[in-house]
């Protein structure tokens, strides 16, 4: 882990949003994992993974605490900035990579993307999967799965997957990974939607996979809406909430939002954490997924 070196101002950390911790989590649905609550009940996008931890690893000389940045793919508007971003704070994250269409009318996981992908490689962060089409869990049906894909040839259509199938679907981002980068993902992926059930991790875990969700002051706030969630809103919340080992989620740009977040929160957040002495990490090096990483 990097800690950057220099250390700016940011906004204060007065006010902003309640803190997600205190609304009432909904009933997960019959066969879905218990649930470890990420946002408020108004707040898309929560991990359902249970057992959500805010575990560290020794810290470097100089840190007061890890944080774990983590992209998830989406429209991919913003993935030139983050990348920047990153390397101007010698930062290594954890992308977790789906075929979404992207705003340049392709797909992330597309031959044109190779290069981009590549150079990630070359900086040294980490990858996972985030289900070839981004496909959302329904519920388990009995020994199956019930999911629906956003993209491919089944897009919009609820199907009922062995879980078999499903791990498949995680194994065809780690495919297309090595034909684009020439390297393998990291043995770790995330649902979209953060939704999960005990067969899916149960599948997952089957072909080597291991979950990754995060806690409610982990999340970005990024697919909100702007105009009822403005991005110093967002920032805030973030900066008052975060804690050593939080696992933090984002997105590569989100066709919704009208006031993208990334352009006016990501620098704004590490130099508030940095600040605050914190240093950041890959999930290769979280106490909780670094096991799965020696075992691949």
């Amino acid at each position: 882990m990097r800690r950057a070196a220099t250390a700016l101002t940011v906004l204060a950390l007065a006010g902003g949003v309640a803190s997600a911790n205190s609304a009432k989590a909904a009933k997960p649905a019959k066969g879905e994992a218990a649930v470890s609550q990420a946002t408020a009940a108004s707040a898309p996008g929560q991990s359902t993974q249970p057992g959500t931890s805010r575990g560290a690893p020794p810290k470097a000389h100089g840190c007061q605490g890890v944080i774990y940045l983590t992209f998830d793919t989406g429209s991919q508007s913003q993935a030139e900035l983050i990348a920047n971003v990153l390397n101007k704070h010698h930062i290594r994250a954890t992308f977790f990579l789906a075929n979404e269409k992207t705003t340049r009318g392709d797909y992330a996981l597309d031959p044109a993307w190779a290069d981009y992908w590549k150079a990630r490689v070359a900086e040294g962060h980490a990858f996972g999967s985030h289900t070839f089409d981004h496909v959302y869990l329904a519920k388990d049906a009995g020994q199956q799965i019930r999911v629906r894909p956003q993209f491919g040839a089944q897009a919009g259509k609820r199907m009922d997957w062995t879980p078999a199938q499903f791990c498949e679907e995680l194994q065809r981002v780690d495919q297309r990974f090595v034909e684009l980068t020439g390297k393998h993902l990291d043995p770790i992926w995330r649902a979209p939607g953060g939704r999960v059930s005990e067969q899916t991790l149960a599948a997952g875990q089957s072909c080597g996979y291991a979950h990754v969700g995060w806690p409610a002051s982990g999340y970005s706030g990024d697919e909100l809406p702007s105009s009822s969630w403005p991005n110093a809103t967002l920032l805030k919340k973030s900066l008052r909430e975060l804690k050593d080992g939080d696992i933090f989620i984002a997105h590569m740009g989100i066709w919704s939002r009208q006031d993208p977040w990334a352009p006016a929160n990501l620098e704004p957040l590490i130099q508030g954490l940095e600040q605050k002495d914190f240093c950041f990490a890959t999930l290769r090096e979280h106490p909780d997924y670094s096991h799965s990483f020696k075992r691949k």
